[in-house]
């Protein structure tokens, strides 16, 4: 009983490995961005990984060279894509135009597998309540829809008043969870003197109080203390 269960805790950690490194070696796409293949090749992996762990019976290798086969595949077919248009539409599909100034077309409807019911329910998902509101609906190959409002519908921005605004940089995280980040502070152009004095003029002694603080493009330190607390009202109940 206890080499059963040893065994399997053994064959766990196999699993959970070969699945760490066959997912790297696959890329880092998020669930939403996966083509159709590649969520089939992901889920039979995940379940070949599951065999593998309770495999006591039989031989781990088979279900592990399994695995690799499959992520193999995944992996070959990525670079084909990658390298060929038209073998890229038929593996991974294309774009279909479900609307389109005021036009629905059914029969891409039908193809995209999707009713008119459930366009509108993800439209409004995304704000649009009122289809007037929008120019085209794309259904991409990930199954995702795209929205292109009307001009006259989608926020202004300062290009539109004529305005030129600095390109802004990425925020860095500077303090993090007490700990202050060293490399992404010299990366801002600032030491841990100068961040020693923020905190100090903000009436903060200790960085470890400090849950969270960024510096941004214009050198503006933003501080977010932690609180152990809970919070006594809610006021989205």
């Amino acid at each position: 009983m206890l080499w059963d269960m040893a065994r399997a805790a053994l064959f766990s950690i196999v699993s959970i490995v070969a699945l760490f490194f066959l997912t790297k070696m696959i890329g880092n796409r998020q669930v939403s961005q996966l083509s159709l293949f590649d969520y089939i090749n992901g889920i039979t992996i995940g379940s070949i990984a599951a065999e593998l762990a309770t495999s006591l019976e039989t031989d781990a290798l088979k279900p592990l060279t399994a695995m690799v086969v499959y992520a193999l595949a995944t992996f070959v077919v990525s670079i084909i894509s990658s390298k060929s248009l038209k073998f890229r539409r038929f593996a991974m599909g294309r774009p279909l135009v479900l609307m389109e100034d005021g036009r629905i077309y059914a029969r891409s409807l039908t193809r995209a597998r999707v009713d008119l019911s459930e366009m509108q329910m993800q439209l409004r998902g995304m704000g649009y309540f009122n289809m007037d509101d929008v120019q085209t609906v794309v259904m991409e190959p990930n199954g995702k829809m795209s929205v292109m409002p009307r001009s006259g519908r989608r926020p202004v921005c300062p290009e539109d008043m004529g305005m030129q605004l600095p390109e802004e940089k990425p925020v860095t995280n500077v303090i993090l969870d007490g700990a202050v980040l060293k490399e992404n502070l010299r990366r801002t152009g600032n030491n841990e003197k100068w961040l020693e004095n923020r905190l100090r003029e903000l009436g903060i002694a200790d960085p470890a109080r400090v849950f969270l603080a960024t510096c941004d493009g214009n050198n503006v330190l933003s501080v977010y203390l932690r609180i152990t607390k809970e919070r006594d009202m809610d006021i989205f109940s």
